[in-house]
């Protein structure tokens, strides 16, 4: 597969889910020397029989001297994309953030709890084998999935920076990012407290926003519209987020501890923080999850 006047991406951020990614992205965009596409392309993950020509048109729109990458943040977990990525881009820097899995899989369940695809019971879904949905606690298994790369990947084509790191070192993370991508650090202080996730934005009810689905296409246009915006905020609320309780939040630490062990061992850093840490709630956050 050849891309176009070899323009290859260069780097790709590879998750996790629900670790901060988009605002990793956010940040890459406003460098001056690197692009990427504004959606996730998810093509070494579901897209990956749109074939390569597919995945080379979305870097189309991208200017001549610019470094261009990628963010799709389920390509950690998915079984195939290691190899997939090696196959296609085997000079990639790869960059991965990751956070706390019980909070990663609690904020999962949220994230699709608000979008009205999962119900009210966290047990049903986040519960080990019993588990509904298998994504929410499967993503989490860093050491697993991170052995996928390494064994396709040389380990310095891998950066892996830690979500609780952005409280305190946000500038300096964005300079080791650019320095594994090979470009001069650029840092936008206006967009480093940037929030790029919406657990806290009101909603419309569920049934509505149901009713209206297949309305979207002609309603969207229409969000900027005065009257119709106060009508959404008369009608919106917050959503609140069904609990996690203690005694599934320590199941859960049960669940990724010895991954969270052999995680430690691999990244040579202490992750004691995540073997018995507390859980907070999506509002609570004060730095973006994506």
């Amino acid at each position: 597969m050849m891309f176009p006047d070899g323009r290859r991406p260069h780097f790709i951020i590879i998750g996790a889910v629900k670790g901060a990614t988009t605002w990793i992205a956010h940040q890459l965009r406003c460098h001056p020397n690197l692009w990427l596409p504004k959606t996730e392309p998810h093509y070494f993950s579901s897209d990956y029989a749109r074939g390569t020509d597919w995945y080379a048109t979305l870097f189309d729109e991208a200017p001549p001297d610019r470094i261009l990458g990628e963010k799709s943040a389920d390509y950690l977990a998915h079984p195939d994309a290691a190899d997939r990525l090696f196959q296609t881009l085997p000079g990639a820097r790869l960059i991965v953030q990751l956070r706390d899995p019980v909070q990663r899989a609690y904020s999962d369940y949220c994230m699709l709890y608000r979008r009205g695809m999962v119900g009210g019971d966290p047990r049903k879904y986040l519960q080990g084998q019993r588990s509904a949905e298998r994504r929410f606690l499967a993503s989490g298994l860093y050491a697993r999935h991170l052995d996928r790369f390494l064994k396709q990947f040389p380990r310095e084509q891998l950066h892996v920076l830690l979500y609780e790191d952005l409280a305190h070192s946000a500038e300096q993370m964005i300079v080791d990012i650019c320095r594994h991508i090979g470009v001069p650090a650029h840092i936008a202080p206006d967009q480093l407290d940037s929030r790029k996730n919406d657990s806290s934005t009101p909603l419309l009810p569920l049934t509505l926003r149901r009713l209206l689905r297949p309305m979207r296409p002609a309603l969207d246009p229409l969000r900027s519209n005065p009257v119709l915006a106060r009508v959404r905020a008369s009608l919106a609320s917050p959503v609140r987020y069904p609990p996690l309780d203690g005694e599934l939040h320590r199941m859960l630490r049960a669940y990724y501890r010895d991954d969270v062990l052999r995680l430690q061992d691999m990244l040579q850093r202490d992750l004691g923080m995540w073997l018995g840490g507390g859980i907070s709630t999506p509002a609570g956050d004060t730095r973006a999850r994506a």
